[in-house]
């Protein structure tokens, strides 16, 4: 019985070449599929069709590919803007710092331009993973120069009125008499989401920490009381936020309340042992207190 069943199984399945079972497919003719290949009309209705969405999907494809290199353009010049600020607490004429500052910010702006521009008649969310990452460092750079400048944080709205764009019409024209619409100055904006925001203001916790420990450093004993009362007031806006909010978001929490935690330590060390560290100590001291921060967090 179990040799009749046998021999049932091998006579429905076709064994090939090597031992290996032979699919359908492998007895069409290769030469039949080139033949087909061939009576293709390139001119008919779904061909053409087809064309058509290549050429869509290689414009969107290229212009994201630009968006993600002006980005990144953006990234670095802002990271550039935040170094430098840093030498506010330092810099003896702390003015000249600002003003160049905001050299460096126009610059930053101008390449926003250029996203504005790609985007036009666009849906910027087709497109807003490849601009995200540069729109929150520049948050982050515009808030930082902000801050120093006004002890306050920048609003979304305030960001916004910045990326709004003009430029004169300058193309030439044959007829001597010029239009009053030609006249007309063409009008470009971006505008930054409330996520984007939100996780440039959580980076921007990291760099008023970093200033809390260089202000300490030069001498300036006031400054992480008050940065400690800022920083507060914005953990507690994120925590109102909580899981509701975007995943980035919840996850930028964390890195929030590291930094709230350094900027704390440092205004109890100076309440309770400033009299007793030189001042020339006191950065060296906050330092290794951070590490030490970082190294029990990380094995916790």
């Amino acid at each position: 019985m179990k040799k009749g069943v046998g021999i049932l199984v091998c006579t429905s399945i076709e064994i090939g070449s090597g031992g290996f079972r032979k699919r359908k497919h492998d007895n069409f003719q290769h030469g039949q599929r080139k033949e087909e290949k061939e009576n293709v009309n390139p001119s008919s209705p779904l061909m053409t069709s087809f064309k058509s969405f290549q050429l869509e999907l290689d414009t969107r494809h290229d212009k994201y590919e630009r968006l993600v290199k002006l980005s990144r353009d953006i990234t670095i010049e802002s990271k550039r803007t935040i170094f430098l600020l840093h030498r506010f607490t330092s810099a003896p004429n702390g003015e000249e710092i600002l003003n160049e500052s905001e050299v460096k910010l126009d610059a930053v702006r101008r390449k926003i331009k250029q996203v504005a521009q790609e985007l036009i008649g666009e849906d910027m969310y087709q497109f807003h993973r490849a601009i995200s990452p540069g729109l929150q460092e520049y948050v982050e750079a515009a808030s930082f120069q902000y801050f120093i400048k006004t002890r306050s944080l920048i609003s979304v709205e305030e960001i916004n009125k910045q990326l709004i764009f003009t430029a004169e019409d300058r193309e030439e024209t044959t007829n001597t008499t010029s239009n009053s619409q030609d006249k007309q100055p063409h009008t470009w904006s971006l505008k930054v989401t409330p996520v984007d925001y939100l996780l440039g203001v959580a980076d921007l916790t990291g760099e008023l920490m970093r200033l809390c420990i260089s202000s300490v450093g030069n001498g300036d004993i006031d400054t992480p009381f008050e940065l400690s009362q800022f920083l507060r007031q914005i953990y507690d806006g994120f925590t109102f936020i909580g899981n509701t909010g975007p995943y980035e978001v919840s996850k930028k929490l964390y890195t929030l309340k590291q930094s709230l935690a350094k900027v704390e330590n440092a205004c109890y060390t100076l309440k309770v042992r400033g009299s007793e560290i030189p001042k020339h100590m006191l950065a060296d001291v906050f330092s290794s207190k951070a590490e030490l921060i970082d190294q029990e967090e990380g094995l916790s």
